[in-house]
């Protein structure tokens, strides 16, 4: 499903936010969170490339902030269910994030759910099937033939999805070859989700507003508290409800009603949550 394609939920409002820009107005935000047990339990669900982690041009370099890592285990520690939700494949974001025992990892745009366990990582994906594995494979072909002509473009691999990277490349380049990418993926029949210099032709229709809202369900949670960076993101911002807190971090058209600048802004902000939890609930 291309980002223009997705179907607007009623809680889209039919038009994107001007967001409210400033840490400190999110700040007050979580705290007013905090200390309202009307609207408890809470989800707080992130995407990881560029809203934890800071971008990176070889993706393999992506980590979530070290301050992050610690404001994830606070969090867990005083009763916050937590979620990552991502474009990644649910092994890579197992082996690049450092996140808390019982963390739900939401993978493939909602291809794939695993969760963090002591002993490992708990898989929910079903297997593709032999139909889906072959148009999946003819997907990562003709995408590798399209990287080829387009200097600094390359092709990632996902276990439902092949994905034509253009970060590298140079303005011309990238959308000559984007726009190729999306003719292969209407030629296939696949799903195409647009991020920032991404294609991906997915073999499953999914997409991280929906796997949100199945998650939010499953774990009972009065309030949800998103943020991310991409247009993907969108689809899981368009799916909150009021009294929800959608971030947006970095520039960009958004349904989310608060922006930050940056990963490390969004840190912050967490710490000002598990400050004021903390200080509620004090930990023995």
């Amino acid at each position: 499903m291309a980002w223009h394609e997705h179907t607007a939920t009623a809680n889209e409002r039919g038009a994107m936010n001007e967001p409210v820009d400033g840490l400190r107005t999110l700040e007050a935000a979580f705290v007013d969170l905090a200390g309202d047990g009307g609207r408890w339990p809470v989800l707080v669900a992130l995407d990881f490339d560029g809203t934890l982690a800071p971008l990176q041009d070889d993706p393999e370099r992506s980590r979530i902030l070290p301050d992050g890592v610690r404001q994830l285990e606070r969090l867990a520690a005083v009763g916050v269910r937590l979620a990552l939700v991502s474009g990644r494949g649910v092994d890579v974001l197992a082996r690049l994030a450092r996140v808390p025992v019982g963390t739900t990892l939401i993978g493939s745009h909602g291809g794939e759910r695993a969760q963090v366990l002591p002993s490992g990582l708990g898989s929910t994906m079903s297997p593709l099937t032999p139909a889906q594995e072959s148009l999946r494979a003819q997907a990562d072909a003709l995408l590798s033939e399209v990287a080829q002509g387009c200097p600094g473009g390359w092709v990632e691999a996902k276990p439902a999805a092949a994905v034509l990277h253009t970060r590298l490349a140079g303005p011309d380049e990238t959308a000559r070859a984007q726009a190729q990418a999306r003719e292969v993926g209407t030629r296939l029949g696949l799903h195409v989700l647009e991020g920032k210099d991404v294609v991906e032709l997915a073999v499953l229709d999914v997409d991280k507003g929906s796997a949100l809202a199945a998650l939010r369900d499953e774990l009972e949670a009065t309030t949800v508290v998103y943020a991310g960076d991409d247009r993907t993101d969108e689809h899981a911002l368009g799916r909150l409800r009021p009294g929800d807190i959608g971030i947006k971090v970095g520039e960009g058209q958004t349904l989310a009603s608060y922006r930050v600048p940056d990963p490390e802004a969004l840190v912050t902000a967490l710490a000002v949550f598990a400050d004021a939890l903390e200080a509620r609930h004090p930990q023995p």
